[in-house]
């Protein structure tokens, strides 16, 4: 995967990028991330990325010339990409958006806006605005990483073993049944029997019923846009009964 995340503060992405899964799948040419210092596409001594809103307001506004400037600069090597807009006013960032953007042929392009909102011109260079929330944070660098992280896992090779990635929350639909691993009891806490008897058909329908349990309690909103199977809608209907 190929990104380029302009920011005006490349160390935030080069720091997380040094450890962990992104470290190795940098190593092992899995990703290729570019971090692009607006700041060094301004014209004046001072280095202005900011100035005040026409209109007055509050707080100040990202110009849009240092963000041309840097998106002119990427495109003379004639990539193909796709230019992201991290912002509070776009589409929601989930699993199957994730998705989309590991199939994407193109090189995905971040735009991390900064302080009360960035000029609405800058919009003409965008094939997206994605949002990971519906909160507000400093800057986009953020949520820029987290969505490089979840691509990335979905890179063939970036994660040692594929099907912890299958297993994953939201890659079934379902958020994820419990895990537990040594010692078997804990502080008079018990692994369920289901988990050590070694019948793998057992265990995968105590999987299934309990990532199903974790959705109804926490998600279930999430039921709605998933395929049930017969065994899933019997599943639900004992979970149902054992709640009552």
């Amino acid at each position: 995967m190929k990104c380029d995340v302009l920011t005006l503060f490349p160390d935030i992405i080069t720091a997380y990028l040094n450890e962990s899964i992104m470290k190795r799948a940098r190593e092992n040419k899995l990703l290729d991330v570019h971090p692009v210092n607006i700041r060094d596409f301004t014209s004046d001594v001072h280095r202005t990325v900011d100035d005040y809103p026409f209109g007055g307001g509050a707080g100040m506004v990202f110009k849009p010339e240092p963000i041309f400037r840097a998106m002119d600069h990427l495109n003379e090597d004639g990539e193909a990409r796709k230019v992201i807009l991290l912002s509070p006013r776009g589409i929601p960032f989930d699993q199957k958006k994730a998705e989309c953007f590991a199939g994407e042929t193109r090189r995905l392009t971040f735009i991390c806006g900064r302080y009360e909102g960035i000029d609405e011109r800058v919009k003409h260079l965008v094939d997206e605005e994605v949002s990971i929330g519906d909160y507000v944070m400093t800057g986009g660098e953020l949520a820029a990483l987290v969505i490089i992280d979840a691509v990335t896992r979905l890179v063939p090779g970036a994660v040692g073993d594929a099907s912890s990635v299958k297993d994953e929350s939201f890659s079934s639909g379902l958020l994820e049944y419990p895990q537990y691993t040594r010692p078997g009891e804990f502080r008079g806490m018990k692994v369920p029997d289901v988990l050590l008897s070694g019948n793998h058909e057992e265990i995968r329908q105590w999987r299934r019923k309990q990532a199903l349990k974790t959705t109804m309690k926490v998600r279930p909103e999430m039921l709605d846009r998933i395929d049930l199977d017969e065994s899933d809608k019997k599943m639900i209907s004992e979970i149902s009964s054992e709640d009552d």
